[in-house]
């Protein structure tokens, strides 16, 4: 199984979404989530799952077609959980043929996180994993971080803290946590990684498409 997420940054490089949507494809993942995303963006998915489109939360710092999170798959969706905010955060339950996998794409803190917001977005946000790992439920938290944790690239301590604590608690295994230059993430169960292999790969690191890279794991 191949899950990947991306940042594409609003669709600042609109003239070259064809360009875009060729990388999103060629990752070929079973699970792709985008965010900081647009629906111009098509790709080959049987589904899209989206967060609602922006423009009716702030007619003028949006464009008609913008939403923060999309998840693109060829998996049926059993149900949707509720997050703590449906425009920032998104959870689908895929039935795989690995058994069901809930899916949280998200964006950690849509201002950075140095925005006074950014610590109870996040804490927020990890009211919901918990939530969500409960039941001996199979969980995958995906998307855009705002954090690094092999470097000094972008981060802050409490952030790093938080996520690490979070994710240990929930046994949540940070695959992406040892790549530099990395705030955009994926999280699995340890039960629904097994003894899987585990190959991590990227696209965009010259970060011309978008000031974040492409990164997709391997089971």
């Amino acid at each position: 199984m191949k899950i990947a997420t991306w940042n594409i940054e609003r669709l600042r490089h609109r003239a070259r979404l064809g360009i875009i949507e060729t990388l999103c494809e060629q990752a070929n993942a079973d699970i792709l989530v985008l965010t900081e995303t647009d629906a111009s963006v098509k790709l080959n998915y049987k589904y899209c799952y989206k967060t609602p489109f922006l423009r009716e939360l702030a007619p003028k710092a949006y464009t008609p077609m913008e939403n923060r999170v999309s998840i693109y798959t060829n998996y049926k969706c059993k149900t949707r959980h509720a997050t703590f905010d449906k425009q920032t955060a998104l959870c689908v339950e895929l039935e795989t043929e690995r058994g069901n996998l809930l899916v949280y794409g998200t964006t950690i803190g849509i201002y950075g996180n140095r925005h006074r917001g950014f610590a109870e977005e996040l804490a927020k946000q990890l009211v919901d994993i918990k939530r969500l790992s409960s039941d001996n439920q199979n969980l995958c938290v995906c998307g855009d971080f705002n954090c690094s944790f092999a470097d000094s690239y972008y981060y802050t301590k409490s952030a790093r803290r938080a996520i690490t604590e979070s994710f240990s608690e929930n046994n949540l295994a940070l695959l992406t946590k040892n790549r530099p230059e990395c705030i955009d993430h994926i999280a699995v169960s340890y039960k629904f990684v097994a003894d899987s292999a585990v190959q991590i790969e990227e696209w965009n690191t010259d970060k011309k498409l978008s000031d974040h890279k492409g990164i997709i794991v391997s089971l």
